[in-house]
C-alpha cells in the first residue's frame, strides 16, 4: 500500500509516499512545563508518530511591572483529532489573547518555540475627576456584554446561513430532508453496487447516499497535504476511500471540484472516480469533504521515481492519460448532455495510477466548463493559475484569450506532452541490455527546482527550448510514434497542437499484441 502526500510549494494536488511501518513508529520526547505527566513541574513527555509538541503563550497581566508579560507552557499533543487541531490557532478560539505552535521533527523541538501572542489593548482607566468609576464600568461591562452576544447571535446566523446556501447549491441535503422525503431510498451492498444504482447520470451517489456515506467514514491516518487542504485514507463498510478535506481558506476550491465531479456524464474509466461530497463542522469550524476512489499505487509522477515501463506499459499509461483528457475535453450533446471540460492543470502529480496499469485524471480545482448553447466560459481572476512548469508559452507570455475555450484546451495539450516526455523517459529500450533514462521533471535542465513564472518564461519562450528526446527513443515504434505527438503538442503555435482524441486514435493504431507488464 502506497501513502498520499501533496506538495504544497509547487501547487499540486495529491503526491504518495511509502507508507511507515507501524513497527517502526518511534517515540519523540517533547519538552513539558505546566503540563507534565505525573504532577511534574518540569520534564519531558512522549508522543507516537502524528502527535504534536506544543508550546503556547499568553497574555499574563503583571501589576509590579503594570504591563502584559509572556507566560509559556509546554507539552505534548495526542495524535487524535482534538489534539491535531488544537494546532490549528485559527479553529481554537481562546477565552485570552494566546498562540500555539506545534512541533514534532525532533525530540523537545518544543523547547525554544517562542510563538507571539497578540497583545491586549490597555484598557482606560474612566476619567470622572474624584467620581466613583464603579457605575461606569457597570455600565460599561452590560453594553460590551450585550454587543457581544447581538455579535454571536448575528454570526451564528451568518454560518448557518452560509452553510444552507453551499448545500443548496449543490444539492447536499441537510437533517430537514431526510428518510421520510426518499422513504424508498436504502444503502445496502458495497460502494460499487452503490454507484451502480446512482442516477446513471456518471456524477457520483444519490444525493441522500451521499450524506450517508460521509457521517459513516471512519478516517485511517493522513497521506498527504497540500495547498487546498489535507488527504486522509478512509473507510467506509470496508472499501477504502480517499478523503480529500479542504483547507476553510480553499472554499472557491471545494466549490469547483465538486461542480465538476457532479457534471453529468462525467463518470470514466481514466477520471478519478467521484463518491460524494458534504459539508461538515460547527458553528465555530467547517469542514468541506471530497471523497473519492482510493488508488494505492500513488500519483505517476511517484511511480516512475523507481519504476520502469516496457513499451506495451507506456503504451497503456499514455492512451489512458489521452483517453480521460478526450472525454474531458468532449462536449456530448441531448437533453443531459455534458458540456466540455478544461482540466487547466494537468500535470504527473495529478494523474494516478491503477492496478491494471491505466491512468486516471484526478484534482479539479482550477477547472473551466463550456456548453455551446449558453456559449459561455467561467474563467477564475487569476488566468494563471497552474503549475509553472506545466505552463504553455501562450499562458507565459500572456498571449493567450482565457475567454476563448479552445485555448484552455490547447493549453492541456501542451501540459500533456510533457507528462508523455515524462512517461516515455523511463520506458526501457534495447534487446539485451535493457536502458532507461532516470526520472526527471520537464526542463529540469534548464530552470532551478522551483522555478519562477520569469523561469519559465525566459526557457520556454525566450530560449523556446523544450525537454531533450533521446535518440534511442528510435527503432521503438512506440517511442517513435510518441515522439511526434509530444513534439506537435508541445509546439510554440497553439493552433498546430494535436486534439487529445486525436492523440487517443492515433495510439489505439500501435500494435498492441505484446503482454502488457510493468516492470
Amino acid at each position: 500500500m502506497v501513502h498520499y502526500r501533496e506538495s504544497g510549494a509547487r501547487g499540486s494536488s495529491f503526491i504518495f509516499s511509502p507508507p511507515v511501518n507501524n513497527v517502526l513508529q518511534a517515540l519523540k520526547r517533547c519538552y513539558c512545563e505546566g503540563h507534565c505527566p505525573d504532577g511534574q513541574q518540569n520534564g519531558t513527555c512522549e508522543i507516537r508518530t502524528g502527535g504534536k509538541c506544543f508550546t503556547s503563550v499568553e497574555a499574563v497581566y503583571d501589576e509590579i511591572q503594570d504591563r502584559d508579560v509572556p507566560f509559556y507552557t509546554f507539552g505534548c499533543l495526542p495524535d487524535d483529532e482534538r489534539g491535531l487541531m488544537q494546532c490549528q490557532g485559527h479553529l481554537v478560539p481562546h477565552e485570552q489573547s494566546k498562540s500555539i505552535q506545534c512541533c514534532n521533527d525532533r525530540d523537545e523541538c518544543n523547547k525554544f518555540l517562542r510563538p507571539t501572542y497578540p497583545e491586549r489593548p490597555t484598557p482606560e482607566t474612566p476619567g470622572f475627576g474624584n467620581t466613583d468609576s464603579l457605575p461606569f464600568t457597570i455600565l460599561l461591562t452590560s453594553v460590551t456584554f450585550c454587543l457581544t452576544l447581538v455579535l454571536l447571535v448575528i454570526a451564528l446566523v451568518y454560518v448557518k446561513k452560509r452553510r444552507k446556501d453551499m448545500q443548496r447549491k449543490f444539492g447536499l441535503y441537510g437533517k430537514a430532508y431526510g428518510a421520510e422525503k426518499f422513504p424508498n431510498l436504502e444503502v445496502h451492498g458495497p460502494l460499487t453496487n452503490l454507484i451502480e444504482q446512482s442516477s446513471g447520470s456518471g456524477s457520483g451517489l444519490p444525493i441522500l447516499v451521499q450524506r450517508t456515506i460521509s457521517k459513516q467514514i471512519q478516517m485511517v491516518h493522513s497521506i498527504g497535504k497540500g495547498r487546498y487542504g489535507e488527504v486522509w485514507l478512509a473507510k467506509w463498510r470496508g472499501t477504502r476511500v480517499a478523503v480529500k478535506v479542504f483547507f476553510t481558506t480553499e472554499e472557491q476550491s471545494w466549490f469547483r471540484e465538486t461542480e465538476i465531479y457532479q457534471t453529468v456524464l462525467m463518470r470514466h474509466e481514466n477520471i478519478l472516480g467521484f463518491i460524494a461530497a458534504d459539508i461538515k463542522g460547527t458553528g465555530s469550524w467547517t469542514q468541506m469533504l471530497l471523497i473519492t476512489d482510493y488508488h494505492e499505487l500513488g500519483s505517476l509522477y511517484d511511480y516512475l521515481q523507481d519504476r520502469c515501463l516496457d513499451p506495451a506499459a507506456l503504451l497503456l499509461m499514455a492512451q489512458s492519460v489521452s483517453s480521460g483528457l478526450s472525454h474531458l475535453h468532449t462536449e456530448i450533446f441531448g437533453t443531459k448532455g455534458k458540456p466540455a471540460i478544461a482540466h487547466r492543470d494537468i500535470k504527473s502529480k495529478n494523474v494516478l495510477v491503477k492496478r491494471n496499469g491505466e491512468c486516471c485524471i484526478a484534482d479539479f480545482g482550477l477547472a473551466v466548463k463550456y456548453s455551446s448553447d449558453m456559449k459561455e466560459i467561467e474563467v477564475p481572476p487569476n488566468v494563471r493559475s497552474g503549475t509553472r512548469r506545466y505552463m504553455a508559452p501562450e499562458l507565459l507570455d500572456k498571449s493567450m484569450n482565457p475567454h476563448n475555450f479552445e485555448s484552455h484546451k490547447k493549453a492541456d495539450m501542451y501540459a500533456l506532452a510533457l507528462v508523455l516526455w515524462e512517461m516515455g523517459m523511463r520506458c526501457v529500450t534495447g534487446d539485451m541490455l535493457k536502458i532507461a533514462d532516470e526520472y526527471a521533471l520537464p526542463y529540469h535542465d534548464c530552470v532551478p527546482s522551483d522555478p519562477s513564472f520569469d523561469d519559465m518564461l525566459g526557457a520556454v519562450c525566450v530560449k523556446n527550448a523544450r525537454p531533450q528526446i533521446p535518440r534511442r527513443w528510435e527503432g521503438e515504434e512506440v517511442l517513435e510514434t510518441l515522439a511526434k505527438i509530444v513534439q506537435e503538442c508541445w509546439h510554440s503555435n497553439p493552433d498546430v497542437r494535436l486534439t487529445a482524441l486525436r492523440v487517443k486514435k492515433t495510439l489505439s493504431k500501435l500494435d498492441t499484441d505484446t503482454t502488457i507488464k510493468i516492470v
